[in-house]
């Protein structure tokens, strides 16, 4: 008798469920970062993704004259490049900025001075802390 009274609700569930209206709502999940910044000297590798003034990125991330990315539009492998600290206003840059569209001047990086190296998006390494630059003794 008892399994009759659980058999009986089960058929009473799926009758109830069979007649009730479908729900016609979609659920969509997406994110879209758009495309990267067209930033003559490059963008930082972090949100907000601003335009680094010349100076910030050392040539190893240029690429006849043309930045090879940062940020969440890098496609690749990590990428680590030289970079001059005192030029991001996380740690007190407080000067100009280019402004989007503006184009690469062909300077030559003959007065780049990198303070550290940066990974692809935006996290700063030490010489001591990044063994792939550092010497042999």
């Amino acid at each position: 008798m008892r399994g009759f009274k659980y058999l009986l609700i089960a058929a009473f569930a799926i009758l109830l469920v069979s007649f009730s209206p479908q729900s016609r709502a979609q659920v969509s999940v997406g994110v879209d970062i758009g495309a990267a910044p067209v930033c003559p000297y490059g963008y930082y590798g972090y949100a907000p993704y601003q335009c680094a003034p010349y100076g910030y990125y050392g040539p190893e991330w240029f690429s006849s004259g043309i930045f090879i990315g940062a940020g969440p539009w890098h496609h690749g492998d990590a990428f680590y490049g030289h970079v001059n600290r005192s030029f991001d206003p996380r740690f007190g840059y407080h000067g100009s900025f280019p402004n989007r569209g503006e184009h690469f001047d062909n300077r030559d990086f003959h007065e780049f001075h990198g303070t550290h190296y940066s990974d692809h998006q935006g996290n700063y390494h030490t010489e001591a802390e990044h063994g792939h630059y550092t010497h042999p003794r």
